[in-house]
């Protein structure tokens, strides 16, 4: 039986259409998903769509639509999205499924239930539409959202509570020891901070009157609040509550990728919830950044929300993937410009990878050219980048994985120079560039899926197009 590797995407809420900055999370983790394959690991990939709440309700009445077929449309372009972006994902949950979602909600609530976790109480807060989420006088400045940068709603209501603060320590000392493990360290050490400077337990419950969202078991008046709703995505999507095997094989989560802005809910409400339920704790949750454009925040009021899909159709999936693997650092916030993009586009593929396959060929063509082993200089060099390359993969570092693989390009581009390829037409040393672009082709298999095939065959058949037009 090979080794499971169970990876999830967040659920973006349904209130929007795909921006840049989920792109890059699905892209992330699909890189991950097809690394591991590539070992020979059974994979379950899932991603999906968050519908209920106040977002989508709020989107829907401004669209003139109800909240069901806003959610439907929306839900339709995340998954057109997954298609377009060449992702591979194996699920895709929606969290209005009456079947295997909903029905996995309301067995986590059972278990709340029966572990005494669940009350009901009057209160009173600061509430962010945005965040769908409470917050406390240290997360606002002039009341509004830090993240948001919008005034908070005053709610007061009687709502049942999760028993949030019996599981605090305990969570504390998972994500100290690294049994969770919390990447980068910086976003670790912020969730510790956020346990140590106090929580009170969490509201799991809305009035139904304000609210979109699932009933509270047993009692109509109130429906569940969305991150109780959304979270259970992960067990649902592998059989929680409808196929006790595919649970049994692919539960706990290996991976959770997901944005900085919903850490705490992944990181300590997530945990808390699977502890009262005695399941098992997701083993890594991966914190990457956000997406800047032009160094300012995404923002529709400002009018420079990157769509995804006009940015494929100009320039090709593999670039786009490309782009935001190598020019976003992995777990923190990166920039977006065209100009960046173009920038980075002519010269690591036009003129990195493009050029050396087009190069090589070149120079190859009409000879015969017997495969063998590289030389002991290259075969130390590709040594050393896989080695690289793996470090960087097995500690979230899509970057620096392919800033190794262009060391290696870089390497053959010198070897080409050096040796006066074009003059001598050494048959030793195209077979060395041959072996080179092998490896290059599989190392670039998770990343950039159709150019690594578009390579292997070029390598194989001596022919090959051009991988990546130049943009003027």
């Amino acid at each position: 039986m090979p080794e499971k590797f169970y990876i999830t995407t967040s659920i973006p809420y349904t209130n929007a259409s795909p921006h840049i900055g989920f792109a890059l999370e699905i892209i992330q983790a699909d890189v991950l998903a097809r690394y591991h394959k590539a070992l020979g690991e059974d994979v379950y990939f899932s991603t999906g769509t968050d519908e209920h709440g106040l977002k989508t309700l709020r989107a829907a009445e401004a669209a003139g639509k109800t909240a069901m077929e806003f959610a439907d449309e929306m839900s339709d372009k995340f998954k057109e999205l997954a298609n377009v972006l060449n992702i591979s994902n194996t699920d895709f949950i929606r969290t209005t499924d009456e079947v295997r979602h909903k029905e996995s909600v309301y067995k986590l609530w059972q278990k709340y239930i029966e572990q005494g976790d669940i009350y009901k109480k009057k209160y009173k807060g600061f509430y962010c539409p945005g965040c769908e989420a409470f917050k406390t006088e240290k997360e606002l400045v002039d009341g509004k959202c830090i993240i948001h940068q919008k005034p908070v709603e005053v709610i007061e209501e009687e709502n049942y509570f999760f028993k949030l603060s019996k599981y605090l320590p305990e969570v504390r000392e998972l994500i100290a020891s690294e049994k969770i493990k919390v990447i980068p360290e910086s976003k670790k050490n912020e969730v510790l901070g956020m346990i140590d400077q106090g929580m009170d337990d969490v509201s799991f419950s809305r009035t139904k009157e304000k609210y979109w969202g699932w009933p509270v078991p047993g009692d109509d008046s109130q429906v569940l609040y969305v991150w109780q709703d959304a979270l259970p995505n992960y067990i649902a999507a592998v059989g929680y509550a409808d196929d006790p095997e595919k649970f049994k094989k692919y539960w706990p989560a290996d991976a959770h990728c997901i944005g900085k802005d919903i850490v705490k809910f992944h990181a300590i409400y997530w945990p808390t919830m699977l502890l009262s339920a005695n399941l098992d704790l997701p083993k890594t949750i991966f914190v990457h950044g956000f997406i800047n454009v032009a160094g300012q925040k995404m923002s529709k009021s400002l009018g420079n929300v990157v769509d995804p899909f006009e940015l494929v159709n100009k320039y090709g999936v593999d670039a786009v993937r490309y782009f935001l693997l190598r020019e976003i650092p992995s777990a923190e916030d990166g920039d977006f410009t065209y100009e960046k993009f173009e920038t980075r586009y002519n010269a690591d593929l036009a003129g990195g990878i493009g050029n050396l396959v087009a190069r090589t060929l070149g120079i190859a063509k009409g000879l015969q050219i017997k495969r063998a082993e590289a030389s002991e200089a290259t075969n130390q060099k590709i040594k050393e980048t896989k080695a690289k390359y793996k470090a960087a993969i097995d500690n979230f570092k899509f970057n620096e994985a392919l800033i190794a693989i262009w060391e290696l390009i870089g390497y053959c581009d010198k070897y080409i120079n050096d040796q006066k390829l074009w003059q001598t037409k050494d048959a030793r040393i195209i077979n060395d560039l041959f072996v080179a672009l092998n490896e290059i082709s599989v190392m670039l298999a998770p990343f950039t899926p159709t150019t690594s095939v578009k390579i292997e065959e070029a390598v194989k058949t001596g022919k090959a197009g051009i991988l990546f037009p130049k943009l003027q």
